[in-house]
């Protein structure tokens, strides 16, 4: 399917590392063996998770009949945070003849450009010749610099 991700190996690797700092505090029982096991359960419900997130973007997607490829019509503002979750304007602009809505996906990404979540935006009713516009918000607390990006978007 064109345009899925699924979670980059950096994203996984970095969620059992903080797990693995995380569970160095346990208790004097634990062995090295069991910290390493409960960090790569920790790591695999966070992949797991960015995963589910993944497919349910695509599945969106999968749902619109008929859609015109307009990524070039839509912009992103500015990201901000908002109660921990990353947050950004999108502004869709329809160039066609009647009213439209669209479906746009949002990548979040890290400084260096790593897929940290990504999410799907209706702008309903945008008139003809007009813009529209919608919030995405990442579907859970991002940290650090985070950027957006539009991966895709259909106007139907």
């Amino acid at each position: 399917m064109t345009g899925y991700r699924t979670a980059p190996a950096a994203v996984v690797a970095a969620a059992a590392l903080i797990a693995l700092t995380a569970l160095t505090g346990c208790s004097d029982d634990d062995t090295p063996a069991s910290v390493a096991s409960r960090a790569a359960s920790v790591a695999s419900q966070g992949a797991d998770t960015f995963a589910s997130a993944t497919a349910e973007v695509g599945e969106r997607f999968d749902d619109v009949r008929n859609g015109v490829d307009v990524k070039g019509d839509v912009r992103l503002g500015t990201v901000t945070a908002s109660g921990g979750r990353a947050e950004t304007e999108v502004t869709a602009a329809n160039t066609g003849g009647s009213q439209k809505s669209f479906l746009v996906q949002v990548n979040f990404t890290d400084g260096d450009g790593n897929l940290l979540d990504a999410v799907a935006v209706t702008v309903s009713d945008v008139p003809a010749g007009k813009s529209g516009k919608a919030t995405a918000r990442s579907n859970r607390d991002l940290s650090g610099e985070v950027k957006a990006e539009v991966d895709r978007a259909v106007r139907y």
